[in-house]
């Protein structure tokens, strides 16, 4: 492994963003497409016969698809907006939800039980 350490900024690019919600997107399209029979010969006849009731099911898993596309989009955005400005510079060394190191060179005693006479 490289000891190049990514920043924030790189991390959070808006193409990988965009890329990341268009997978969610495309994921519940062909899940919506598989659930309600798209690949099936009764439905396809059905639909050229002109007997289908409602929204085809392409039609119906282009809605979901890009539904989930504009809700997966603005979910990342509003995370994005927790990240403090200052740290977008800042390498990333360890997991972030890790409690943060004390520091031993400040010289400040470590918490614990207190001594009275």
């Amino acid at each position: 492994m490289s000891d190049e350490k990514p920043t924030r900024r790189d991390i959070l690019r808006p193409l990988h963003l965009l890329g990341i919600a268009l997978g969610c997107g495309v994921f519940a399209m062909i899940v919506t497409l598989v659930s309600t029979g798209a690949f099936t010969a009764r439905v396809n006849a059905a639909i050229a016969e002109g007997s289908y009731d409602g929204l085809t099911p392409v039609a119906l898993g282009l809605v979901v698809g890009g539904g989930a596309f504009i809700v997966t989009l603005l979910i990342l955005a509003m995370l994005i907006l927790a990240v403090d400005p200052a740290d977008v510079t800042k390498t990333i060394d360890r997991p972030v939800l890790y409690d943060a190191e004390p520091d031993e060179d400040s010289g400040a005693e470590k918490p614990g039980p207190s001594r009275s006479s």
